[in-house]
């Protein structure tokens, strides 16, 4: 039997007519235009991409915005910045009106006009708008954010998603990121705000000037305060806008043989060597690793596109590269920090997913330890004399007294001091990891994160789990409790911990393993790491089966 083709509803076609009307780029006018033309002639693919593009609207979170850019109200586009920064201005004037706002940007597709629009509207509502001179990473934009005494910093950048994305992320005046209810005041601000067309745009915006970036650069070097400097690293910004500034922040630290990956090392919206630019994924640090054993380096760093993440690799004994996992960096530089710091009962935090190590790292110090919620939000709120936070997924802060984010800029001015010291002592981050494994125990991390293109698919995933979980993983007898907070599912069992949640920035479930195991005698290390990572394996393997698609 011939199916019916879809057909173009009035009232579709005229909520596309008003946008393309009140839509402020011709750019995006004409290409609305063009796919309200081909779904009137009948394309079915052109009528699926209107209905989506026009029957939602990019829901503005904790995150902020992130989407792809497109027009049309379901992507990132001038129009909707324009409003969004509109609602952001409604909502900041009954709090803060007329400070002054940061604003920021990367060099994704976009980031440029949709910077210069959120700076415009900004002026227009009486606000005292200064722009960062550049594309820069998204730890300056909250530095300046701190040091400008504003009210609130906006940065463009769709962090390490897709390259056809680009997103829109607000701090508030404490210099992190919003957290609830402000997101849902701000939502409905933006419900509230007139079409594009009839938002007040202004003129006067100023630049936040080369001092905040001195000031910033001068800040992150003084967190080497080792003496040793004879360290060779490998760098690549994955394209992103990491390349010169953290160069930059090594050269003042007193790092100078730094090398980038050549063919990443430029920004280029188009991310044309790595299929997803996140240093989480597979193959993304692959050109790093291959210039660090050509120049026989002895650290290797990648940086996500804003610099906000920071993934570090290391030459292991037996002579082969590999990355080291966000937990390993994270408790190393934690060590190594409660080690040096003079803050009086010092606080580090990390978050549920994330390894427990950091907990016999810090009682070990004598310092307090939390655990939060997943996001430099909620991490930055931990509590005070908060010296150190760390999540799994390569976001690090060592500088919370300057920077109240994530910031793979000063992280890796730190890892370097690490390495350094380590080096000068004959020791390499391997054998550190090997030293807290000795004294705390065994912790071995992974994570299972599948990409679903069907949004609705991830929801059938997680209702399954919850209605049928596993009653065994890994050949290890487990139970399942519910995380209210996290909206996560919690399975445990005997040196056996699962986390499933969905993903906020991705089209993703993402499940975070752990095994741990106690500490064992010098001589049984290898054998006892090897015993935890196959129970990792087969950890794995099962929670991969359970998070498929049916």
């Amino acid at each position: 039997m011939q199916q019916t083709p879809p057909r173009l509803t009035p009232g579709l076609r005229d909520t596309a007519y008003r946008w393309i009307a009140d839509d402020l780029d011709d750019e995006t006018r004409a290409e609305l235009q063009n796919l309200l033309a081909r779904a009137m002639a009948g394309d079915p693919e052109a009528l699926s991409d209107l209905d989506d593009r026009m029957t939602g609207t990019l829901t503005f979170g904790t995150a902020g915005l992130r989407g792809p850019v497109r027009a049309g109200p379901n992507g990132m586009n001038t129009a909707v910045v324009v409003r969004t920064t509109a609602g952001l201005a409604a909502w900041l004037a009954t709090t803060r009106p007329g400070g002054t706002v940061v604003v920021g940007r990367d060099a994704r597709h976009g980031s440029e006009r949709f910077a210069s629009a959120t700076a415009a509207v900004l002026d227009g509502a009486g606000f005292d708008v200064r722009v960062l001179p550049a594309p820069l990473p998204t730890p300056v934009l909250a530095y300046a954010t701190l040091r400008l005494g504003a009210c609130a910093g906006v940065q463009i950048t769709a962090s390490h998603n897709p390259p056809a994305d680009n997103g829109y992320k607000v701090f508030d005046h404490t210099g992190i990121q919003i957290v609830p209810p402000a997101d849902t005041e701000i939502e409905r601000e933006i419900a509230a705000a007139p079409a594009a067309r009839a938002v007040p745009r202004g003129a006067g915006a100023r630049s936040a000037g080369d001092d905040v970036l001195d000031g910033y650069l001068d800040r992150v070097a003084s967190l080497a305060t080792g003496p040793a400097r004879d360290l060779r690293i490998a760098v690549t910004p994955l394209h992103g806008v990491g390349g010169t500034v953290v160069v930059e922040a090594l050269r003042r630290a007193g790092f100078t043989d730094v090398h980038l990956v050549p063919t990443q090392s430029e920004p280029d919206p188009g991310f044309p060597t790595v299929a997803f630019p996140n240093p989480e994924e597979p193959g993304a640090t692959d050109r790093l690793l291959a210039l660090a054993d050509e120049i026989d380096a002895d650290l290797a760093v990648a940086l996500d596109p804003d610099a906000d993440r920071c993934a570090v690799g290391a030459r292991a004994a037996d002579g082969r590269w590999r990355m080291l996992t966000g937990d390993e960096v994270g408790v190393v530089l934690a060590d190594h920090l409660l080690s040096r710091t003079e803050v009086e009962d010092p606080l580090v935090a990390t978050t549920i997913v994330s390894s427990s190590m950091l907990d016999r790292v810090a009682t070990a110090h004598g310092a307090r330890h939390a655990r939060t919620l997943t996001g430099f939000k909620w991490l930055m709120r931990a509590g005070d004399r908060l010296v150190y936070a760390y999540e799994e997924a390569l976001g690090i802060c060592v500088n919370p007294d300057f920077v109240k984010d994530k910031d793979g800029i000063a992280a890796t001015v730190f890892a370097a001091d690490v390495a350094a010291t380590a080096k000068s002592e004959g020791r390499t981050l391997h054998a550190l990891l090997d030293e807290l494994a000795l004294r705390h125990g065994i912790s071995v991390t992974g994570q299972v994160a599948p990409r679903f293109t069907d949004l609705a698919e991830r929801e059938v995933v997680m209702r399954r789990l919850r209605s049928q979980p596993p009653a065994v993983l890994a050949g290890v007898a487990v139970s399942a409790e519910e995380l209210p907070e996290a909206d996560a599912l919690l399975l445990s069992g005997e040196g056996v911990r699962v986390i499933v949640r969905l993903s906020g920035t991705e089209p993703k479930v993402k499940a975070y393993l752990e095994v741990t195991a106690a500490a064992p005698e010098p001589d049984d290390l290898a054998r006892a790491r090897d015993a935890a990572r196959a129970t990792l394996t087969a950890l794995h393997e099962d929670v991969t089966s359970l998070l498929a698609a049916r």
